[in-house]
């Protein structure tokens, strides 16, 4: 059922709360639900608001937030890469909207063809009378979509169409903004992990900011890297690669971990917090990774202790990054891996702080260290 219209409903309203409440929202699905209510609020002939941004991510290609009048935020949806090959998205309104670059408007009250979209003949059936759609144009050429659904009789007046248009102009860089603090979030996740890329976004970025952390600390390298890279095509080495990051990025996330970095063929990763926790988180997502093998052979050393973790580098370019002994003597353990035959090793330290015994499998002297180290493997 249609709310009471109110043909003289004011845009500047609406704008101004964008300007003085809405751009300051946590973030753009927050905003999107908040005007929906001040657009409700103002007798605005819309039922329903959906906004659509592309996003820059390794797997999100949009994200699309509904407001609904009788439900609020209906939903947040996420469209993976490759979705603008799906058959649901061929011919809807927005391939339209994104394709011809012009606004697209279609009156629901009459008849729908077997050619318009299945969308609209959902949306008819659920007593919508008027649709409209058009470009958010953004400063970075990533535009967004933005719609309004009437169920008033008569949908939209000419009126309504050109107040829509004067919200749309005004929210546009509203949410440019916005999907820029998105954007920088997922790439920050992506290529810093969430722990440290939320350390970055919150400002930790001058060199020499760093902080001493107790963590478990976990190395892997891939076997027969070199030999791989002369005997396979390109592709397929690095087809292989990816599945073996694939195999450790699981593992690690699924314990509480977080890689740091992908050393050219090996992961660096910490497990942050008491050695009696991060000890077994490591040692599972050591073990998970090694169980999930697959075509691909690799080592991982582990040990625990204090790390220095935060930013280093030149004046210029800066490495987020964990340094120190132990993550010198954890690099040192990895490479006995091969030559003890042995899948996953660790130190004297990680081993006391497991809450099972472990097996003493040798003792080494390492390269910069003055004193022979033991290394542990867990019981067969």
């Amino acid at each position: 059922m249609s709310e009471t219209r109110n043909p003289e409903w004011n845009p500047i309203t609406i704008i101004g709360w964008l300007m003085r409440e809405g751009r300051l929202m946590a973030d753009g699905q927050a905003m999107i639900a908040a005007l929906g209510e001040q657009l409700m609020a103002e007798g605005a002939p819309i039922c329903r608001l959906r906004v659509s941004m592309r996003t820059l991510h390794p797997l999100v290609l949009a994200v699309s937030a509904t407001w609904e009048r009788d439900g609020g935020l209906k939903s947040v949806n996420v469209a993976l890469h490759g979705f603008h090959q799906n058959t649901s998205f061929a011919g809807s309104p927005i391939e339209i909207i994104t394709t011809t670059k012009e606004p697209y408007r279609r009156r629901l009250e009459g008849a729908l063809g077997p050619d318009d979209p299945s969308m609209l003949h959902d949306l008819k059936a659920r007593g919508i009378t008027d649709y409209f759609g058009r470009l958010l144009n953004f400063s970075e050429g990533r535009p967004a979509v933005f719609i309004v659904s009437s169920d008033t009789p008569g949908g939209f007046s000419d009126a309504d169409l050109e107040k829509i248009h004067m919200i749309a102009g005004a929210i546009s860089p509203i949410l440019e903004v916005f999907n820029t603090r998105q954007i920088a979030r997922a790439l920050a996740d992506a290529y810093l992990g969430p722990r440290t890329g939320q350390r970055v976004l919150s400002g930790q970025i001058t060199r020499g900011d760093i902080e001493t952390i107790d963590a478990a600390i976990l190395i892997s390298d891939l076997r027969g890297w070199t030999r791989m890279n002369q005997e396979l095509p390109p592709e397929e080495t690095v087809a292989l690669a990816n599945g073996y990051f694939e195999q450790m990025a699981a593992a690690i996330d699924a314990h509480g971990g977080e890689i740091l970095k992908f050393l050219g063929d090996g992961v660096l990763a910490i497990f942050p917090g008491a050695a009696e926790v991060a000890c077994v988180q490591a040692l599972a997502a050591a073990q998970l990774a090694q169980r999930s093998a697959d075509g691909v052979s690799f080592g991982i050393g582990l040990h625990v202790g204090s790390v220095l973790y935060g930013n280093v580098g030149s004046a210029e370019r800066i490495d987020f990054t964990v340094m120190g002994p132990a993550v010198n003597l954890v690099a040192r353990i990895e490479g006995l891996c091969a030559e003890l035959g042995e899948s996953v090793l660790y130190s004297a330290a990680f081993a006391r702080a497991l809450p099972e015994d472990s097996r003493k499998v040798a003792q080494r002297m390492l390269k910069g260290l003055a004193d022979p180290v033991d290394v542990y493997a867990a019981p067969t």
